[in-house]
């Protein structure tokens, strides 16, 4: 284990609702494969416009609070400029200024340290997009 960067690209079908998708277990095979028992960092991408990456809770309703908390937020109706796509889509594109597109995570002995209750997540509003990329990349520690 040699390479100091290593990355992958997992594709991950997020339907035609809005969504939470845990990508802990993901990220945690990724490490194996390219960490080691390195120490480093794993960013998580989302090349999309319109889906963003969120260390949250899952599993015990904070994933379905937070798909509330962006409603409220961020309404699915006629205001936004960006009209393009089913009603409401506009706000689709103001997600990432809330919920940013990477996290960048730290990487002890080849394994994500996260909270106990943290999970690594997918959040995608756009029913419009049932598949999405996400990047992970690992940068070993020198």
């Amino acid at each position: 284990m040699s390479d100091a960067f290593t990355t992958r690209v997992l594709n991950v079908a997020t339907g035609s609702s809005e969504t939470v998708v845990d990508l802990t277990h993901e990220c945690e095979a990724f490490l194996r494969e390219a960490a080691g028992d390195r120490d480093g960092l794993l960013n998580v991408f989302v090349p999309h416009a319109t889906a963003g990456v969120a260390v949250i809770e899952t599993g015990a309703g904070s994933d379905d609070d937070l798909l509330a908390a962006l409603h409220s937020l961020l309404p699915a109706d006629d205001r936004w400029q960006h009209r393009h796509g089913s009603p409401g889509h506009g706000r689709d594109h103001v997600l990432p200024a809330i919920v940013p597109p990477h996290a960048t995570l730290p990487v002890l002995g080849g394994r994500l340290e996260l909270g106990t209750w943290q999970s690594v997540c997918l959040v995608d509003t756009n029913k419009d997009n049932p598949s999405r990329q996400v990047r992970l990349s690992f940068l070993a520690g020198s």
